[in-house]
């Protein structure tokens, strides 16, 4: 890319996100940053609420990470001032909003600088129905579908995410789809990633594992995950199942409730917030996406798929589009079809399970690895600059 654009080396471009915890869209977002070509741009990152977990990984790239302070609910006079003046002070290029909350306050930084900055959004969410969301959440869908015109270009990460949303009436006309993309030699098989999780869980090295990777929200639906585990622990006893994700530990009390009621409690694994997601998820037998609603292309199916591990997904978002064959889909609230599903694949002869793993791992490297994704979005900012600055753009950066 980039032959002959003829713009500045240093194009700043901010991206504007609610926080930096370990979600999905976060992750992406670093992702997109740790491989972005930096002799044409310079990203900065503006979080509207704190620096989570991935603040200082961002900072570590040599990428700098500003917080504004907000609060849960709606922001102050003084949020939106600091906002304002943080991003009038970095004076950016091009803005980036992530997820609804990141792409208002993109917008409206945009709308408010004194020179024309072209704003983008990210949307990673899938709408089942507007009544499943927080109430605040589902006024700033309805609002920024009337706003949706004003954005230079609305990037969808999956094609059902898109569909849904133009049909409230977001705009049609500047709406792209770039879908999440992995790092492969990242997330990669690991037999030593195996033996390692069952020796901190004091689990033997055969000990099958199903592992639940999310944060503790209802739209995870942890508990359509921990009745299918009770279903089918019914005739696979020695089955244990790992749960990983914000909140998602003993202390959670609704959590901690259903697994003593289920009576599975020396079955499940609550393992928290983790850093090595890689090695966490390599070590498991099948990754499921349990989730009721609201996915709209979940990071961690391509990222265990990336691991040759098989997964079993709900049929929510683009989650049936990414596993393809390479696994089992069912519907979502279904604790019975989840647990039937889980089945089928730990009957599988060892010869057809690892064929099942090496083919999930292809697909993720031939359709979306982390390289072609960035590539899409550096074609997309290319191209978006290129309008602004009144220049023809042909294929590679000035060097």
């Amino acid at each position: 890319m980039y032959d002959n654009l003829n713009l500045r080396k240093d194009l700043v471009t901010i991206h504007i996100i609610t926080g930096l915890s370990v979600g999905g869209a976060e992750r992406m977002l670093y992702n997109l940053l740790s491989k972005i070509n930096r002799l044409c741009f310079q990203p900065i990152v503006v979080s509207l609420m704190d620096r989570g977990t991935l603040g200082d990984r961002i900072e570590a790239l040599g990428i700098p990470v500003y917080t504004i302070g907000m609060k849960r609910g709606m922001p102050t006079p003084v949020v939106l001032w600091r906002l304002l003046h943080t991003v009038h002070h970095l004076k950016g290029d091009l803005i980036q909003g992530w997820m609804y909350h990141g792409n208002l306050a993109a917008q409206l930084a945009g709308l408010f600088s004194f020179k024309k900055i072209p704003v983008l959004w990210g949307i990673h969410h899938s709408i089942h129905s507007l009544k499943s969301e927080k109430r605040m959440t589902a006024e700033i869908i309805k609002f920024s579908a009337k706003t949706s015109k004003l954005t230079e270009k609305i990037i969808y990460v999956s094609s059902n995410s898109k569909m849904q949303h133009e049909a409230i009436d977001y705009c049609r006309e500047n709406s792209c789809i770039i879908p999440n993309g992995f790092d492969t030699s990242l997330f990669k098989p690991s037999f030593e990633a195996r033996l390692n999780l069952r020796s901190e869980l004091g689990l033997s090295n055969e000990s099958f594992l199903i592992g639940l990777i999310g944060r503790y929200h209802p739209m995870k639906d942890h508990a359509n995950f921990l009745r299918a585990a009770a279903l089918l622990l019914k005739d696979f006893p020695d089955v244990h199942f790992v749960l990983v994700g914000s909140k998602v530990e003993q202390q959670n009390p609704i959590l901690y409730q259903l697994i003593q009621d289920l009576g599975i409690f020396h079955q499940v694994h609550l393992l928290g917030e983790r850093s090595d997601m890689p090695h966490l998820i390599a070590a498991l037998d099948i990754v499921t996406s349990a989730s009721a609603y609201g996915e709209a292309f979940p990071l961690v199916i391509g990222e265990a798929m990336s691991c040759g591990v098989p997964c079993v997904v709900t049929d929510v978002g683009d989650s049936a589009q990414i596993v393809g064959d390479t696994g089992r889909v069912v519907p979502p609230r279904n604790s019975e079809a989840l647990a039937n599903a889980w089945q089928e694949l730990i009957l599988l002869d060892i010869e057809n399970k690892q064929a099942l793993g090496k083919a999930a791992r292809i697909r993720i490297i031939e359709s979306f690895s982390l390289e072609t994704v960035v590539a899409q979005y550096e074609k997309l900012y290319e191209s978006v600059l290129a309008e602004k600055f009144n220049r023809t753009v042909d294929t590679q950066c000035v060097t």
